[in-house]
């Protein structure tokens, strides 16, 4: 495993990237609505990084079509946007990557379509506090394991699974660089955190079984067809807490 470190010039440029993900996925999702095609939600997302002079990371990426993935109720990740229209009470997650001077930043959130019920709500507030429990655990001296195990711990306590066979990532120059960060584990295992890591923390959460199926090569979804969510920041270890990189 070669994890890069950054410098403070590599890091600023990622805050950059991460600070046009957050501006554009606040745009996607006070978009989002019933009757909406997902593939606006894309055509939004292309329009706006132009506007930012920033380039997608996910079009083009080993084939992927779109600029953004749209993922709907039981959808975890990847969904490629098209024709389906999105209907009250969906949940829709929006998971959208930039690349900006030639650094990456990575992110994601799921929202409700109008009104969405009690059980998906409560979903959506385990999901983020999951990710918020990750970064929480993402000081320098701690070991990778503790991050994973913050997510699946805030997960699991609430009754939720967490996807097991898709993961976190490292990132920087490229989307996806190592270390992998599971969304489940043990504390105290895996490489020590260090000043200078950049890491895409995002758990997905599941409201039935954590196991998966894959779709058109693409999407992934739940196996037993139960909702699911998904929240991502992309942060980086510093002296003491962490900095979360993909906010305005």
């Amino acid at each position: 495993m070669s994890i890069i470190i950054k410098s403070e010039r590599e890091i600023a440029a990622m805050r950059q990237a991460g600070r046009i993900v957050a501006i554009i996925l606040g745009i996607l999702s006070k978009q989002v609505r019933p009757g909406m095609k997902t593939k606006k939600l894309d055509i939004i997302a292309g329009r706006e990084l132009e506007r930012l002079g920033a380039k997608p990371s996910f079009k083009g990426y080993r084939g992927f079509p779109a600029n953004l993935c749209v993922s709907v109720n039981d959808e975890i990740v990847h969904g490629i946007p098209g024709e389906r229209v999105l209907n009250e009470g969906d949940i829709v997650s929006l998971d959208f990557g930039a690349i900006f001077n030639g650094f990456q930043s990575d992110a994601a959130v799921t929202i409700g379509v109008g009104e969405i019920s009690p059980q998906a709500r409560q979903l959506l507030e385990t999901t983020k506090a999951a990710l918020k429990a990750g970064i929480a655990a993402a000081y320098p001296g701690a070991r990778l394991g503790d991050i994973s195990a913050a997510i699946q711990n805030c997960a699991e306590s609430r009754g939720y699974s967490v996807v097991r066979e898709y993961t976190g990532h490292g990132i920087g120059r490229e989307m996806h660089e190592e270390p992998q960060i599971p969304n489940f584990g043990q504390p105290g295992n895996g490489p020590v955190l260090t000043k200078g890591m950049t890491l895409a923390l995002e758990p997905m959460v599941n409201i039935g079984d954590w196991h998966t199926q894959l779709s058109n090569h693409w999407m992934v979804f739940t196996a037993d067809g139960s909702l699911s969510a998904h929240f991502e920041h992309t942060i980086a270890i510093t002296d003491a807490e962490p900095e979360v990189l993909t906010i305005v």
